[in-house]
C-alpha cells in the first residue's frame, strides 16, 4: 500500500511539474510573439550622428529589432551628419544586410547638423509610393532645431518642423522617435533637452507616430523604447493586410 501511495504521489508531482513547465514555456512563447512586429513595414531608421557615445551601446538591440521584422518588410538605414543625409543602406528586404549597415555614431561636434529635420524631409522623399503596406520612420535624435533661435516660442514650431510634418502626412509616413542627447546643447542644458523632446513629440504626434523618452537627463537603454515601439506598431497596424 505504501509503495502504491508513493508511486501515486511521485506521478502527481511529475505531472504538476510538467504542466508548470508547459505553462512557463507557453507564457514565454506568448511573450516573444507579443514583442514581435506582426505586419511587414516599410521603415527608414535615421540616427543623428552627433549623439552621445552611449548610443553606440544600443546598436545590438537596434539590429535585433531590424532582424526580427516580419518577412517582406523593407528597411532603409541612414545617418544625419554635418547637415547631410548619409544613406548607409537604401530600402531593402534583406533585413540582415540592413542590420549590418548600422555603425557607431561619430559622437562629435564635427558631425552636428543645423537641425535634424532637413535630412528627415530628404529621407521621406525616398519612400516608394508603390508600397501598399504601412510606412514608418524611426528618428533617433535629440530633436533640437535652433534655426529660429533658442527660446520657448520656437520649440517645436520651426519652418523645417512644419515642413517635415507636411511631407510625412503627404506620403503617409508615421514618424516615431527615440530621444537621446547630442554632444552639444542637449547634453548640457535641461532646457535644450526639453525643447528637443517637445519638437520630437509634436512631429510624431502630428504624423500618427509616437515619441519615446525618459526625462531630460537622457536614457538608460533603448530596450524599453523598442518594446513600446513594437506594441505601438502592432496596435496601429493591427488590421493591415
Amino acid at each position: 500500500m505504501f509503495r502504491k501511495v508513493s508511486a501515486f504521489l511521485i506521478a502527481s508531482v511529475l505531472i504538476t511539474m510538467s504542466l508548470g513547465a508547459f505553462s512557463v514555456a507557453n507564457a514565454r512563447r506568448n511573450e516573444t510573439e507579443a514583442r514581435r512586429v506582426r505586419n511587414p513595414l516599410n521603415i527608414a531608421i535615421l540616427i543623428q550622428d552627433d549623439l552621445i557615445s552611449r548610443v553606440g551601446n544600443e546598436l545590438g538591440v537596434t539590429r535585433d529589432f531590424i532582424r526580427a521584422l516580419p518577412a517582406g518588410s523593407r528597411v532603409m538605414v541612414g545617418y544625419i551628419t554635418a547637415g547631410t543625409l548619409q544613406v548607409r543602406q537604401p530600402f531593402t528586404t534583406d533585413l540582415n544586410l540592413a542590420a549590418n549597415s548600422l555603425r557607431l555614431p561619430i559622437a562629435s561636434d564635427s558631425a552636428s547638423a543645423f537641425n535634424p529635420y532637413i535630412e528627415v524631409i530628404e529621407a521621406l522623399k525616398k519612400f516608394d509610393s508603390s508600397w501598399k503596406g504601412p510606412n514608418a520612420l524611426l528618428l533617433i535624435s535629440d530633436g533640437l532645431d535652433i534655426s529660429r533661435g533658442f527660446d520657448a516660442t520656437s520649440a517645436g514650431h520651426t519652418l523645417d518642423i512644419d515642413r517635415t510634418i507636411k511631407e510625412a502626412n503627404k506620403r503617409d509616413v508615421a514618424i516615431y522617435s527615440f530621444y537621446a542627447p547630442s554632444v552639444g546643447l542637449t547634453s548640457h542644458s535641461y532646457l535644450a533637452a526639453s525643447y528637443g523632446q517637445s519638437s520630437l513629440n509634436r512631429v510624431s504626434h502630428e504624423t500618427g507616430g509616437r515619441a519615446f523618452f525618459q526625462g531630460t537627463t537622457g536614457f538608460v537603454t533603448f530596450d524599453s523604447y523598442f518594446n513600446r515601439l513594437r506594441a505601438e506598431l502592432n496596435r496601429q497596424y493591427a488590421n493591415a493586410s
